[in-house]
């Protein structure tokens, strides 16, 4: 077939017409980019904004929270009992312990009831240490084992039907077995 004489072809219309459209499509890309760009930034901007915010609002509410703590949780009191002397169950010969210790209470009101019941502290310890042997209470975990009767004994209630007092621990100060 040959072609028709009548109908040129104009090179420069051929190429403007794929250039059109590029230049079409290339502005629709570069449109699409920046569309795309300024989304990401905007989500960007807007999770790292909300989550500063969320971590400020976190932190002051830890703060908040730890001083809650604080004053709830005060710090042990301590009531320091005078020493002991007390003879041991024999066995081997006479043998005697002197001992001091003091007791970790939660608050001032317990070391107040603590002081006013001293008398009933020292008596229950009093008789509780004279029951023991040197063997039992010469070692770490005798001691352990003694300083747990001890504060069973003093977390008895002072009266009878009473509440128990909220003693915590009892630290020995000194421990001597002879």
């Amino acid at each position: 077939m040959k072609a028709n004489p009548k109908i040129k072809a104009d090179p420069k219309a051929d190429a403007a017409a794929p250039a059109a459209g590029g230049k079409g499509k290339l502005f629709i890309m570069i449109g699409a980019a920046v569309l795309v760009l300024a989304l990401g930034a905007g989500a960007g901007w807007y999770f790292l904004h909300n989550s500063s915010e969320a971590a400020a609002g976190q932190a002051k509410k830890d703060h908040t929270d730890t001083k809650k703590k604080k004053k709830d949780e005060a710090p042990p009191e301590y009531v320091a009992i005078e020493p002991f002397t007390v003879n041991l169950q024999p066995e081997h010969g006479d043998q005697y312990l002197q001992v001091a210790f003091t007791l970790q209470v939660d608050s001032p009101e317990q070391v107040e009831l603590i002081k006013a019941n001293m008398a009933k502290v020292r008596s229950r310890v009093l008789l509780l240490l004279s029951g023991k042997k040197a063997s039992e209470i010469s070692t770490v975990e005798g001691k352990q084992q003694l300083a747990g009767e001890i504060l069973a004994a003093v977390n008895a209630p002072f009266v009878e039907h009473g509440d128990e007092q909220e003693v915590s621990d009892v630290l020995f100060t000194s421990f001597i077995i002879q």
